[in-house]
């Protein structure tokens, strides 16, 4: 394919994307997502005082992945409390759930948020636990494809903390919408447990987030989220399960904690074995990376900037055809989109990956051109340098041993945290897009 025709097929992807998003996505998000004042509704427990100020941003999100596998009924009768780690604090929390993946509406009869009394524990924290309503009501229904946001509830939300997201289905909904790498431990219980602040109900766990796609906080800690897309390497797949050791969490600590660093959330779009642009012999592993971006990074709340971390799977899944030019295409794609809403973009280099299974010669060549125009400050406002950063000095095609987890594709926890570490924090400042 020529880089002239590998543009046009992912600018006309782009925008049918676009359109799709907004007409069917985006309709059902209950309004404006960046307000900076509470809306006035019905009272209800834990209710929002519509006087409180601030700036609503997102302090945890997930893209979702796919429809989960034999739930052709949803979980009926059963109540699902999703565990989910925060970036940033705040004074109220309101949350996303989304029916993308389902074929039937989605009725939730009941929510509820809480802090979590530990880490990865389903019991809440005494006097935390608040029940969220939908538009003034404890029910809503969710069209097949479409996603509801909640109102505010008043709740003092940590920075750096677990809470807990629960949901009752009370009837069958058909395909649960999920993402199935959280490396997080959630749980299930049988009947409407939402307001349930002890665990001992929650009896079955869960490796997966269903519904839950984003947690936002009303908060004066942090002027705005970095949106993060990406594929196993952001998903953290090989990071330390319940340790919050993904490469963006600890992005989200040095965000919090060093001096002179632009206050953020991070919200982790990772979705494992996702490509950045669709094709290749394997099944996608959910959308591709240009289909969803409107979705899942440009549309969450108070996006100030946005990090890349996509095209190594288009390499390992389409190794017979894998083009440099269509994905570098796709890539300034990316970047014109997200200049098109006044943010930067922050580019990763791909990582090497010498000794995996899906290693070729002509694979790692291709690797590299990519690289090197990167580099080169025509694809990205910014680059992340993850090749220099984690490459073996002595073989520059493989990870260092130190920062391998074994497969030699993913890192270890100290290679995701040196991921992080490579970072320049004032890139995420989000201020006016270069000129490419």
């Amino acid at each position: 394919m020529t880089k002239r025709h590998g543009y046009a097929l992912v600018a006309a992807l782009a925008a049918v994307v676009v359109l799709i998003s907004t007409a069917i996505y985006v309709a059902f998000s209950g309004g404006d997502r960046h307000d900076t004042t509470l809306g006035a509704g019905p009272s209800a427990q834990g209710s929002a005082d519509p006087a409180a100020a601030g700036s609503w941003v997102g302090t945890w999100a997930t893209a979702p992945a796919g429809a989960e596998p034999r739930t052709g009924a949803g979980f009926a009768g059963r109540t699902l409390r999703n565990v989910v780690h925060t970036s940033v604090g705040g004074t109220h929390a309101r949350i996303t759930l989304s029916n993308l993946f389902g074929t039937q509406p989605l009725t939730i009869g009941h929510a509820s948020i809480a802090q979590a009394s530990a880490p990865s524990n389903p019991t809440a924290r005494p006097d935390s636990l608040r029940r969220l309503t939908f538009g003034g009501k404890p029910q809503v229904v969710i069209p097949a494809g479409g996603q509801v946001t909640s109102d505010p509830a008043r709740l003092a939300v940590p920075a750096d903390a677990d809470l807990l997201v629960s949901t009752y289905a009370p009837t069958p909904s058909g395909p649960v919408t999920y993402h199935p790498h959280a490396r997080q431990i959630s749980f299930v219980a049988n009947g409407d447990q939402t307001q349930n602040p002890r665990g001992d109900g929650y009896t079955e766990q869960s490796p997966y987030w269903r519904y839950l796609t984003a947690v936002d906080v009303l908060t004066r800690e942090a002027t705005g989220s970095v949106a993060i897309l990406g594929d196993s390497l952001t998903d953290g797949v090989t990071s330390t399960l319940g340790a919050n050791a993904r490469w963006p969490d600890v992005l989200a600590d040095r965000l919090r904690e060093e001096a002179g660093a632009p206050r953020l959330g991070v919200l982790n779009e990772g979705i494992s074995g996702n490509q950045l642009v669709p094709g290749g012999q394997f099944p996608p592993a959910g959308p591709s990376g240009v289909s969803r971006f409107e979705r899942d990074v440009l549309s969450r709340t108070g996006v100030r900037s946005v990090v890349v971390v996509l095209g190594v799977n288009d390499l390992l899944r389409n190794p017979r055809h894998a083009d440099a030019d269509q994905l570098l295409d796709a890539m300034r794609e990316l970047t014109r989109q997200a200049h098109a809403r006044g943010l930067r973009v922050t580019g990763a280099t791909l990582m090497p990956f010498n000794g995996h299974r899906g290693y070729r010669p002509h694979l790692d060549q291709l690797r590299r051109t990519i690289n090197a125009e990167i580099r080169s400050g025509r694809v990205f406002d910014h680059v992340v340098d993850f090749d220099r950063a984690l490459r073996d000095p002595y073989a520059p095609d493989r990870l260092r041993e130190l920062y391998d987890s074994g497969d030699h594709l993913h890192p270890s926890d100290a290679g995701y945290r040196k991921m992080a570490e490579s970072f320049n924090l004032s890139h995420l400042r989000g201020s006016a897009p270069a000129q490419l």
